[in-house]
């Protein structure tokens, strides 16, 4: 059994700056532009049985205006007559009307249980397009560049079952075969299920293809889904369409198409039920695993290996547990043997003393850990002075206790850590794993469309861009730029809705649910002289911060940013904001 590799992200210290000094307010005009819309967008409010936190990040908070990375400051949204409406800048002072570009093939307005329609720009001539109702178009643009190539006709449309919103898609063109993947996201309710709403979330990992020699339509040539407890903050298929990456509070794994879900409950119910695999105790030195064993065994049957940093047990040649040990030990003297009670009992004599152990094999949760009355003690002893029923009794002894008013809200993440997970498309079996602890995810972007899309996390104030590179598996997450202090302010922001930077990096910029929109610009250079009294030195940059108004009080649906311009969509509304002017 192949165990994922525990990998970290490599933060490249020279982009990073220690000596920031914080965002300075400048009351420098932005130059604002406003577009009527002739209808308005298509927005699809939640349903009452739409109440969970999960529906809420994937169809309340969704974002309606969709940016072409392949043509820069080109965006996209749909209105409620069905039509795509694209709108392509070339002069800020000369700005036309949204031109219609296709227009769907369904009444919206008939089916009651739809969701939002979605989108995603899978090459410079494809789109792929889902309506709300569950049916999935992948659509030849043309050139989209160009007026005189560009015609929108639809090259593969079927019906794929439950409502679903696009979340990514790439193009893929091997041996003569051309092929489009795409992830599509779902929430759906499992009845069986008795704990909590009872709603899980579904990834479907769809690819539908065709041979480009013959004249024949796209057929779907595989269909993989994963299930989850959690929306994914991201999730994007490899470029080479090998595997996908996710990123989410809660894991993912694979079920097999073949399979219901009904039928993997009964499964999971069924091993909850079953008695543990082996029990387990540990002190500050070694660790003790009991097995309990068939009636019929003998010695001969029983073959334990140890290795510095894995165990291998089998008993009568079936492998009972195998895997990477959560941390080192003394292979050389651990040791195992058989109880009276017809009992293996195994001793794993661990490398790092005192080390406390979450669990004996990673990832393995078929094992109970028995606690000590007397650890256990001893460990409230410990931690007494963490809690106490008075605010602060006395903060001038040795160990104060902790004061949680004394946190600033910024400083507060939530309490389950995400993970960033690696899929490989074969095997459909996680290959890499990274713990993101306390990095909180903040936003992704397309810097590059031949890439997977970066996303950006916290990293103590600061907030880091990661440019994934599935070809390279010793260092597949590339720190690629850094935004000062930006975790630490957003923070601060409450009321933010979408977030997202420049593909240049020269700006991040977040809005509210209504009207305001903040600008954080990279540090440049002053035109004047700037003296830091406090350090007594020359100030020669600073990072501008600017707030723009929106002058509407309806709720803002989509949020892009390109080079120069962000893009501001709300429900009658296109709004254009002249960020930087092109060199």
């Amino acid at each position: 059994m192949e165990v994922a590799a525990n990998c970290s992200l490599r933060v490249k210290r020279p982009l990073l700056d220690p000596r920031f000094e914080g965002y300075k307010l400048s009351l420098e005009p932005l130059p604002c532009y406003q577009l009527e819309l002739d209808a308005a967008v298509a927005e699809v409010k939640l349903r009452d049985d739409q109440y969970t936190l999960e529906h809420m990040h994937a169809f309340g908070m969704y974002n309606y205006l969709h940016c072409d990375s392949w043509y820069q400051d080109s965006v996209y949204y749909i209105d409620n007559l069905g039509r795509i409406m694209n709108l392509t800048v070339m002069l800020d002072t000369a700005l036309g009307k949204p031109r219609e570009v296709f227009r769907l093939p369904t009444d919206l307005t008939a089916y009651d249980n739809r969701l939002c329609a979605s989108m995603h720009f899978t090459s410079s001539t494809l789109v792929t397009l889902s309506d709300g109702t569950g049916r999935l178009y992948v659509i030849g643009t043309g050139e989209r560049g160009s007026s005189t190539s560009e015609k929108w006709e639809i090259v593969f449309n079927e019906e794929l079952g439950n409502p679903f919103i696009i979340i990514h898609s790439i193009s893929l063109l091997k041996a003569e075969e051309h092929s489009v993947a795409a992830l599509l996201l779902r929430i759906e309710k499992d009845e069986l299920d008795m704990k909590g709403s009872g709603f899980y979330v579904s990834l479907e990992w769809v690819t539908v293809s065709k041979k480009t020699k013959d004249n024949v339509k796209y057929e779907i040539t595989k269909r993989d889904i994963l299930h989850g407890k959690s929306v994914p903050h991201y999730a994007a298929v490899e470029p080479s369409g090998n595997g996908l990456m996710i990123i989410s509070y809660k894991s993912f794994k694979f079920v097999r198409m073949s399979q219901e879900f009904e039928e993997n409950t009964d499964e999971d119910v069924s091993e909850k039920n079953k008695e543990p695999l082996y029990y387990w105790q540990q002190t500050e030195d070694d660790l003790t695993v009991t097995i309990q064993l068939p009636e019929d065994i003998s010695k001969e049957d029983i073959q334990v290996g140890f290795l510095p940093d894995h165990i291998n047990i089998v008993l009568k040649n079936l492998q009972v547990l195998e895997g990477k040990l959560y941390s080192c030990i003394d292979h050389e003297s651990s040791t195992w043997i058989i109880k009276e009670n017809n009992s293996l009992e195994i001793s794993l004599i661990k490398k790092n003393e005192g080390l406390p152990w979450p669990e004996v094999v990673v990832n393995d949760r078929r094992g109970k850990l028995l606690r000590d009355p007397a650890q256990c003690a001893a460990i409230a002893e410990r931690l007494v002075h963490l809690t106490s029923e008075e605010l602060n009794p006395n903060p001038d002894k040795e160990k104060p206790p902790c004061n949680a008013q004394e946190l600033e809200e910024c400083d507060i993440f939530f309490e389950e850590s995400s993970s960033l997970c690696r899929f490989d498309g074969s095997t459909l079996k996680s290959t890499h794993v990274v713990n993101l602890g306390s990095n909180q995810y903040l936003f992704s972007v397309i810097v590059d469309p031949k890439e997977m899309p970066c996303f950006c996390l916290r990293h103590d104030v600061d907030a880091l861009l990661w440019q994934p590179h599935s070809s390279k598996h010793d260092d597949m997450w590339e720190h690629i730029a850094t935004f000062n202090a930006l975790g630490y302010v957003q923070a601060s922001k409450r009321d933010k809705k979408f977030f997202t930077c420049a593909p240049n990096y020269s700006y991040a910029a977040l809005c509210e649910c209504v009207r305001h929109v903040f600008i954080y610009r990279q540090p440049a250079p002053m035109s004047t002289v700037l003296y830091n009294r406090k350090e007594g030195r020359h100030v020669g940059q600073v990072a501008k911060q600017q707030v723009a108004s929106l002058e509407t009080n309806d709720p803002i649906l989509g949020f892009q940013a390109t080079n120069e311009r962000l893009f501001v969509l709300t429900t009658k509304n296109l709004f254009l904001i002249k960020v930087n002017t092109e060199n």
